[in-house]
């Protein structure tokens, strides 16, 4: 699997922390989440030997090339070579995005970590193909540094175009609020991994992340409709017609928004223009023009 991954269908990415899950191998913790939906791991262990974290890394790879998600190697490009990962995660004390690039090539995907509106927009430049931003709250898995809130996600959200994932300390009862911010992926780490049941956990996440795609729908629809409503059937100059025998100015572009103008278009009526009936089918097609005679005659059926 190359860098050109389907960034749409990453939402939920999870991160590896052997701490958080006493007792639990890595593998079947990390499994979990996949079974959950995860779209993306990544390797992370800042205490483990070299070859532990390579151990790790090639069982890993074969799991997500089991589940046919990315996998991403924290802080080592060398290892994420050896075991042909998707790509490698670098901090902001890591080496650069210029010299992973030259080790791993064009193919191989590079996050890196940020914390500020100039470490996303620097990232952005040098060619990361994503960012991490955060630690949107305090978390024990980045001791010491300050919480970003989400007022770095929504500025990270205007500023860069590439993907971001929001992080830290993100967990199922303050992701709404990292989602709102303008988010559309999260990490979770010991939220997923140190909990009784990661599988769970990720499809809560997801769950919140696919409320808020449908929100979003539905308002751009809703905005749509109002746009048609108030200019897309609006003429560009005003239309001068005679309405029932008097001189009438109107901007409606068709016999139905006039109608709708009028407050009279849920009424029952017989529409005439320029001495022809026209059904109420043909009121949405039928053009205002200057110089139309409209003749509108309600009427109330009955015996």
């Amino acid at each position: 699997m190359s860098k050109r991954v389907d960034w749409e269908q990453i939402r939920l990415y999870v991160i590896t922390a052997q701490d958080a899950h006493p007792g639990k191998s890595v593998i079947d913790v990390m499994e979990q989440t996949l079974i959950g939906g995860a779209g993306m791991l990544q390797l992370r262990n800042k205490t483990g030997s070299r070859s532990e974290v390579l151990e790790q890394a090639w069982a890993l790879r074969a799991l997500t090339r089991r589940y046919g998600v990315p996998f991403i190697v924290n802080d080592y490009p060398d290892i994420a070579l050896e075991v042909d990962a998707d790509g490698v995660h670098l901090g902001q004390d890591d080496m650069s995005i210029k010299e992973a690039r030259t080790l791993l090539g064009d193919d191989k995907i590079i996050g890196i970590s940020t914390h500020f509106a100039e470490h996303a927009v620097q990232a952005e430049r040098e060619g990361a193909d994503y960012i991490g931003v955060g630690p949107v709250f305090p978390t024990n898995t980045k001791p010491g540094k300050a919480a970003v809130t989400t007022a770095y996600v929504a500025e990270a959200a205007s500023l860069v175009s590439i993907p971001f994932v929001a992080i830290g300390g993100i967990t199922t009862d303050n992701a709404d609020a990292v989602i709102s911010a303008g988010a559309k992926r999260l990490c979770a780490v010991s939220a997923i991994v140190g909990s009784e049941d990661p599988a769970a956990v990720c499809r809560e996440l997801l769950q919140k992340l696919k409320a808020a795609d449908r929100a979003e729908e539905s308002s751009n629809a809703n905005a749509i409709a109002n746009e048609r409503e108030t200019s897309g059937h609006k003429a560009e100059e005003n239309v001068t017609l005679s309405l029932n025998g008097s001189s009438y100015q109107t901007r409606s572009a068709t016999l139905d928004c006039l109608l709708a103008e009028l407050g009279q278009r849920d009424k029952r009526l017989v529409a005439e223009v320029d001495g022809e009936i026209v059904p109420r089918s043909r009121w949405q097609e039928t053009a205002l023009a200057d110089g139309l005679r409209i003749e509108l005659i309600q009427f109330v059926g009955g015996g």
